[in-house]
């Protein structure tokens, strides 16, 4: 693969963990791969393209060296390029039959929690194109609540675009209502949600359709546009107006598993809004106005970044120009809501 040219200006910030999976194989052995959603979210962006800067430290132990030249390869630029001593986290994986994972996790004391709010804002006020930032899944714990909370309401008030990824991992927490809780808070500070079927039942919206409980989940915050991802069945993005367009490929998915597939449909949502003339021209989140052209194309690059990540092993995120061909062959088919 050829790399992007790294550090271009940075338009996004990304804030979370960076752990490496433990993914188990068929005999019973451990595969290890770089991993976290926020990790994989940050790489898919600077893979697609988009200046990107990781605001988490890395470890100096061998496995941090390894998420430090994942990120490399991908262009990122990290906020601390000097690594720490506290280790890595480790995540440990299952797959089912179908190839859908399942976590447990190793999180005590690790590099990748070694932050703050008012360094993690310093260093987003440093960056004078920065236009978004984005969060989730480990990061909502409510253990650190109150190193990411503060940092959302900074940004939300500098008129960057909040984008939080709620992600969910109930392996990880001892208390779901605090965890809920927490989550909830954090999406109280998004301009844009992205959620799972899943993640919807475990906050507890448990409407059989999977579209009403993210109605009610949108009503509950004060985010303008929600995605919801539906597995195989495509996905969703809602605004606030009550207005949503359902997209799916043509093409079937040949699907090794899930691993990183909603971080790569992020990350593809993401790189699509930054190239629409309307986020171009929005000086702050709040004059940012999309249009169903703007969210059919949208919809279309994050659901084929998704699709090429799950025809992989492992959190392999697409380039920029393998997910624009695959929007190209799959010919995504879109209904309004």
């Amino acid at each position: 693969m050829v790399f992007p040219t790294p550090h271009h200006p940075i338009q996004v910030a990304t804030a979370g963990e960076a752990l490496i999976d433990l993914i188990q194989e068929a005999d019973g052995r451990m595969r290890p791969c770089d991993g976290g959603a926020v990790y994989n979210l940050t790489r898919a962006l600077g893979l697609q393209g988009v200046g990107t800067l990781y605001l988490n430290p890395l470890s100096a132990d061998r496995f941090g060296r390894g998420l430090a030249h994942g990120i490399h390869q991908a262009g990122v630029t990290l906020a601390h390029p000097t690594p720490v001593h506290q280790p890595t986290s480790l995540a440990v994986v299952g797959l089912d039959a179908q190839g859908k994972a399942s976590y447990s996790f190793y999180r005590d004391g690790v590099a990748d929690r070694q932050v703050n709010a008012a360094e993690m804002t310093r260093q987003c006020a440093e960056q004078p194109r920065l236009s978004t930032v984005a969060t989730g899944c480990l990061a909502l714990v409510a253990d650190d609540s109150d190193k990411y909370l503060p940092w959302l309401k900074a940004q939300r008030a500098a008129g960057r675009l909040v984008v939080v990824d709620a992600n969910l991992r109930p392996a990880i927490v001892p208390d779901m209502a605090a965890y809920q809780a927490s989550v909830m808070a954090a999406l109280g500070e998004a301009d844009i949600v992205k959620v799972s079927d899943d993640d919807l039942a475990t906050l507890g919206f448990t409407q059989d359709d999977p579209l009403m409980a993210a109605r009610e989940l949108m009503a509950k915050t004060p985010a303008r546009w929600l995605a919801l991802t539906l597995g195989a069945k495509g996905a969703v993005i809602l605004n606030r107006d009550g207005s949503g367009w359902h997209g799916a490929e043509s093409l079937p998915v040949q699907v090794a598993d899930t691993v990183g597939a909603g971080d790569s449909f992020l990350a593809g949502m993401l790189v699509a809004l930054l190239q629409r003339p309307a986020m171009q021209a929005a000086r702050t989140a709040s004059e940012l106005s999309l249009d169903a052209a703007d969210v059919q194309h949208i919809l279309g690059h994050a659901i084929a970044s998704a699709s090429l990540c799950v025809m992989e092993t492992g959190c392999v995120p697409p380039s920029l120009a393998q997910a624009q061909a695959r929007v190209a062959s799959a010919q995504p088919v879109f209904r309004a809501l």
